[in-house]
């Protein structure tokens, strides 16, 4: 315990910090343009520190190395996002920094309590951040399914078992790793959420936003409506642990001309230090233009012209595990084999068609590599506020 001054005297002050590499080689067919390509990345280069200052105070900071060791995107057919397509983007160096009160009325012990949050971080939107799920690989939705990486202020209140919680925020996505937030369009979006945890280890979300331009860092682009719902189930079962989410997404832009769905299943059981995990997935993305000198890059700014079709992804994905203790159980070494088998389709009527692109439907892509975690897991990114306080249905993932 360490002290700050006499007016915190009674307040502990207590530090956490955790640190993450993914060391990767991909190998994935079809490639822009048709055939296979293979490559060797470290993925999620992370480092995340919270401070605690007596019950209800966190401050956070997360970094995020990606820039750095992924600047061209990590090889992964159907992803896309900020300029990149069939590639995961890295993210922003600050992944997180934020602080939050999660008992601002010290009314906890009475059954209820409300909370605030400032920073840049995840809006409460959505599911979990792939990164603190049991797969390596993000899925297609990650888009359509989570909102990070913005200027935001929010609130929530928790009663029991039940919570709600709001936010306003800026609408634009990053386009660099190393651009923060446009803090002149802060407050241009707002999003809701909402909780229930009817039995122990059950979490059931909904949520909606509103985000302005998130394509279109001036904002002149399309705005997007945001739906999500989700299950979540994680609990140990005798020598078994146990987890599973099933989720639908639905982003909608100009009114609904353009319209996107998602439903994803996961799920994975590990017993002693091995782990199996499979995920369903199937999403509709946007087709945009590419690049002339740079096929897995589409224009950025992006506007809606700039989109040529619609494609749905259907994907499976096995992930196995093995976990060894070194360093004193300090660094937990993560061995892993991912394999991902699917098809893309052509949706309606468009210029964009993925034979003609990939010479092929199906999809197919393998990953080897050792998960390595420095002084425990990731916390479960965007639970701020009373969301971390009840810590209902688990805070870290197994």
């Amino acid at each position: 315990m360490c002290v700050l001054r006499p007016a915190l005297a009674e307040a502990q002050v207590r530090a956490e910090g955790v640190a993450r590499a993914v060391p990767t080689l991909t190998s994935a067919d079809p490639r822009p343009g048709g055939g296979s390509l293979t490559e060797a990345r470290v993925l999620q280069p992370m480092g995340m520190g919270t401070l605690a200052i007596g019950a209800p105070w966190r401050i956070r900071g997360t970094l995020d190395l990606e820039g750095l060791t992924m600047p061209g995107g990590e090889l992964a057919p159907g992803a896309w996002g900020e300029g990149f397509v069939d590639r995961r983007h890295p993210h922003t160096y600050v992944h997180e920094l934020l602080a939050w009160n999660r008992d601002l009325f010290g009314t906890s012990a009475r059954g209820w309590a409300a909370g605030v949050t400032a920073g840049k971080g995840f809006v409460p939107f959505g599911t979990d951040d792939p990164m603190v799920r049991p797969f390596v690989r993000y899925p297609v939705n990650h888009h359509w399914a989570q909102i990070l990486e913005r200027a935001l202020l929010a609130a929530n209140v928790r009663v029991g078992l039940v919570a709600l919680e709001g936010a306003l925020f800026n609408g634009d996505e990053p386009e660099n790793p190393s651009q923060w937030p446009n803090f002149e369009r802060f407050g241009d979006s707002w999003a809701v959420r909402g909780f229930i945890w009817p039995v122990r280890g059950l979490e059931l979300q909904g949520s909606y936003a509103d985000v302005a331009s998130p394509e279109h860092r001036p904002g002149a682009g399309l705005g997007q409506q945001k739906l999500s719902a989700s299950a979540r189930w994680e609990r140990r079962m005798g020598a078994v642990e146990a987890y599973g989410l099933a989720e639908w997404a639905r982003t909608t832009e100009a009114g609904g001309a353009f319209d996107y769905a998602s439903v994803l299943a996961e799920g994975a059981a590990g017993l002693g230090r091995h782990r199996v995990s499979y995920r369903f997935e199937r999403t509709a993305r946007p087709e945009e233009e590419r690049l002339f000198d740079d096929p897995f890059r589409s224009p950025r700014p992006h506007l809606d012209d700039n989109i040529v079709g619609q494609t749905r992804w259907t994907l499976h994905t096995v992930h196995y595990t093995v976990r060894f203790d070194v360093a004193g159980g300090r660094l937990a070494a993560l061995p892993f084999i991912e394999v991902t088998l699917g098809s893309v389709a052509k949706l309606g009527e468009a210029l964009f068609d993925p034979v003609s692109f990939y010479g092929t439907t199906d999809v197919r892509s393998i990953s080897v590599g050792v998960r390595l975690d420095l002084g425990g897991a990731m916390h479960r990114m965007g639970r701020y506020g009373v969301i971390d306080a009840g810590d209902l249905a688990g805070q870290h993932h197994h």
